[in-house]
């Protein structure tokens, strides 16, 4: 196995590292944020997501031999950041993320589950994916306007970075955000960013388990976590030619999952984007030693684990506004993409059009968020007007 080891994997593992972690950890910080998490527990939330994918990018890759590259739930992240706190605060959004877990083993176990969740009309999840990133991908634009000195260099080295290359953008724009911090912040004002630890100092939470949580955020963040990351993930390996086993796969990332929920830390699973890259021939002209790029990412994020209290203490630093527009930066792409699946069927825009509205309204019902009303009422319409369909031709 050692013997297997090859420069452009080693190089291509550490460069997905690098952009995975720097377009991502604002998101899963504004997601812990959002749902009422103190600094330490925020820090001990990150702490253990970036573990959790690191232990996976080794285990698996190592296990199979595949770069089976495992990532955070981004797009579950985005759901948490734009969705209200719940009435226990971040004991029941927890409690939550310890279901949304436990949903993901036993997709693994029961293989009906992941059949139905497949059964969800694609433009319907890509609607629903895409009305839970718009209120986070609006931020950039509203911080431009609140407090543009500070937006403006990020935005600009944003741009360069996608003139370049499109993966290049989000690591330029965290490195113009450094640097306003390090210029334009006054670390005193902060009252915890001089004395950052690279040792986290765990938070332990006490969760909360409630049936408003379960269906107001588990249930829509284990849709989002499949839809957006797992099926996507799935789908890069077998394109590359690589032999996937999805309910294994599941399991072991649900038990993952599983471990560090109680700790407030959002699901792992499949990654495309950087799966993407780890994948090709960028990685190596030999597709059967291209799993040591998925380990070196693998070790990268361990290490990385370990910076999770600096990281959140410098980020404690910045004015919230400046956060959420570097997380909002980070899922333009993912958005675009989201939009472009919902609409693709000319014959079908209603269903996913009432999906994406509901879901990006922030409205609930019976306590219930709109995440899942909207995936429940663009499945009737799809399902409705499909049956119609049939019965106008005859």
């Amino acid at each position: 196995m050692i013997r297997e080891i090859s420069l452009p994997a080693v190089s291509m593992g550490l460069l997905a590292a690098f952009v995975g972690y720097s377009a991502s950890f604002a998101i899963v910080l504004a997601g812990m944020k959002a749902m009422g998490a103190s600094e330490a527990q925020a820090s001990t939330g990150l702490f253990f997501a970036t573990l959790g994918m690191g232990v996976c990018s080794i285990w698996l890759p190592a296990l199979l031999r595949i770069p089976a590259a495992v990532a955070w739930s981004t797009p579950g992240a985005a759901f948490l950041a734009a969705t209200a706190v719940l009435p226990g605060g971040f004991g029941e959004a927890v409690g939550a993320m310890i279901c949304c877990a436990g949903l993901i083993v036993l997709t693994g176990f029961v293989p009906h589950i992941g059949r139905v969740v497949a059964a969800i009309p694609k433009p319907i999840a890509n609607a629903l994916l895409a009305g839970v990133l718009l209120k986070l991908c609006f931020a950039p634009a509203l911080a431009l306007g609140e407090i543009p000195l500070l937006v403006a260099p990020v935005l600009a080295a944003w741009l360069v970075g996608l003139m370049w290359r499109r993966l290049a953008a989000m690591p330029f724009a965290v490195i113009a955000f450094l640097v306003v911090l390090y210029f334009a912040i006054d670390p005193s004002a902060g009252g915890t960013g001089a004395d950052a630890s690279w040792l986290p100092k765990f938070a332990p939470v006490a969760p909360v388990f409630t049936a408003q949580a379960f269906f107001s955020i588990a249930l829509p963040l284990y849709l989002v976590t499949m839809a957006g990351q797992n099926i996507p993930g799935f789908a890069v390996l077998e394109l590359n030619n690589y032999p996937v086993e999805r309910q294994p796969l599941l399991r072991q990332t649900g038990l993952v999952s599983l471990a560090i929920a109680p700790f407030g830390s959002v699901p792992v699973n499949m990654s495309a984007i950087t799966a993407a890259m780890m994948a090709g021939e960028d990685a190596g002209r030999d597709p059967s030693v291209r799993y040591w790029a998925a380990i070196t990412s693998g070790i990268v994020y361990v290490v990385l684990a370990f910076a999770a209290a600096l990281v959140t203490s410098l980020v404690s630093l910045a004015p919230i506004e400046l956060i959420t527009a570097v997380a909002g930066l980070a899922l333009v792409p993912a958005l675009v993409g989201a939009i472009s699946g919902a609409f693709s069927d000319a014959d079908q825009l209603e269903a996913p059009a009432l999906t994406f509205l509901i879901a990006a309204s922030g409205m609930t019902l019976f306590g219930v968020s709109g995440a899942f009303w909207g995936v429940i009422v663009g499945a009737v319409i799809w399902y409705a007007k499909s049956m119609a369909t049939p019965c106008k031709k005859e």
